[in-house]
């Protein structure tokens, strides 16, 4: 399978993957993002919510390097270390994105790397040529 890479300096992969991938079809697959500011290299302090907005954040950078917005986002999946940051997470999330919403799933893990509470990752539908 043919794969285009997307990149964004704003982003840290912290082993071994593409920020994005666009495959043959029209949509692009984004990697799961932690909250790792890129400007220190390191988690960014601060609760799920704060947590939230990092993630989100190098998310659209990756958006960005492909020339697209969170309007082109079809499918999130986000990953919580707690379930009880639900609502943290919900609240920064829903200020990303306007309706239709995408679809989404939220998965309770028992880590996340670097130890970070939440992690996201998004698939996104790229323009047809």
């Amino acid at each position: 399978m043919a794969r285009k890479a997307v990149t964004s300096a704003q982003a840290q992969a912290i082993g071994p993957y593409s920020h994005g991938v666009v495959g043959r079809s029209d949509l692009l697959f984004l990697s799961g993002q932690t909250p790792i500011d890129p400007a220190t290299g390191r988690l960014v302090d601060g609760d799920a919510g704060a947590q939230t907005k990092q993630c989100l954040a190098n998310l659209r950078h990756v958006l960005e390097a492909a020339d697209l917005t969170f309007d082109a986002v079809v499918k999130v999946n986000v990953f919580l270390t707690d379930m009880d940051d639900f609502a943290a997470m919900n609240a920064v999330y829903e200020r990303h994105f306007r309706p239709p919403y995408p679809a989404r799933s939220t998965i309770g893990v028992a880590a996340l790397p670097l130890g970070a509470s939440v992690e996201i990752e998004m698939i996104a539908a790229m323009p047809r040529e």
